[in-house]
């Protein structure tokens, strides 16, 4: 048996060498950053800035593969199809990461069995922006104007399942009124039927509004943040209000489980630095993004909270994909 015990014993120590090494010497040839949405969108910039910052830090390619369809769903089923081995990881947001194990009912993958924590890149307020002539000038007229005429306010969001679809619900449900949802394919048509009056309001991810907001073609009621966006200092937050919910877009990076762990941590301190860089930190103001990092720790905490407060709204609402 001694000699048995000190073979495997051996044979252990050469494994746990190897795979250090492994981890070491990563990346070794290009890795690829799935986006599960399509190119030109926030997530997308945000993905390609950060893979063309790890390029030129750790000397090989970071690809970023746009892999569209099903609310995300294809990107994260191949990520957590892919080997352990830190050249595949998911660059998402929490459609693909979180929120659709609460909503479709044959997601191909689990994300909270397959996927390993990596790092949370950023948070992005959702907006709550209303057409021009609609009576309410503020989020608490909204709501009296809505109680005062039940149904007869229409809300649009980018599409069934989608966070400004949950964050529509969740307001109701907090704050007793009730209004129609519109769902939409995307975020540019809800802006054009938002911009000619065709829907009252829209619940969607702020940055791709601010411009219009800006420009005064649309009024922006609240942000569903605790804190003002930088971009739009005058809008107040829903909690100002005097409504005690919150609603935020996030972008994280996740990778297979399994992932070795030092590659993980290499992966997670390239974006710390990114995001206290200049660099980073312009780019995260231009797409009206707010900063968080922190280690891998920080973004499984996260999505354990979203998914607590998030869980009994869906389920609520019934939303079912």
């Amino acid at each position: 048996m001694r000699p048995l015990s000190a073979g495997l014993f051996g044979l252990a120590l050469a494994l746990a060498a190897g795979h250090g090494a492994a981890a070491q010497e990563w990346p070794d040839r290009p890795v690829t950053l799935i986006v599960p949405f399509p190119a030109g969108a926030a997530v997308d910039t945000l993905a390609r800035a950060i893979a063309n910052v790890a390029s030129e830090q750790l000397g090989k390619q970071f690809i970023v593969d746009n892999r569209t369809g099903a609310g995300g769903n294809i990107g994260g089923a191949a990520v957590a199809k892919a080997p352990a081995d830190g050249y595949t990881m998911l660059f998402g947001t929490p459609a693909p990461i979180a929120m659709n194990r609460l909503m479709y009912k044959n997601l191909p993958y689990d994300s909270e069995r397959d996927f390993t924590p990596v790092v949370l890149v950023a948070k992005s307020p959702l907006i709550i922006a209303a057409k021009l002539d609609l009576p309410a000038k503020t989020f608490g007229e909204l709501i009296a104007y809505a109680k005062a005429n039940p149904g007869k306010v229409n809300v649009g969001h980018p599409g069934k399942g989608t966070l400004g679809n949950i964050t529509a619900e969740l307001t109701q449900q907090f704050t007793g009124v009730t209004m129609g949802s519109v769902p939409y394919r995307g975020s540019a048509p809800l802006m054009t039927d938002l911009l000619s009056g065709q829907v009252d309001l829209a619940m969607d991810f702020m940055p791709t509004y601010v411009p219009l907001v800006l420009d005064r073609k649309i009024r922006a009621l609240a942000v569903t943040t605790s804190q003002r966006a930088k971009q739009l200092p005058d809008v107040p937050t829903t909690q100002e209000a005097g409504f005690k919910f919150e609603a935020s877009a996030w972008y994280a990076i996740v990778a297979p489980t399994g992932t070795p762990p030092d590659i993980v941590k290499k992966m997670n301190g390239v974006v710390n630095a990114f995001l206290a860089s200049d660099k980073g930190k312009a780019i995260l103001e231009q797409n009206a993004l707010q900063a968080v990092g922190g280690p891998p720790e920080i973004l499984k905490a996260f999505i354990d909270s979203e998914l607590a407060k998030w869980r009994p709204v869906i389920e609520a609402a019934k939303i079912s994909m």
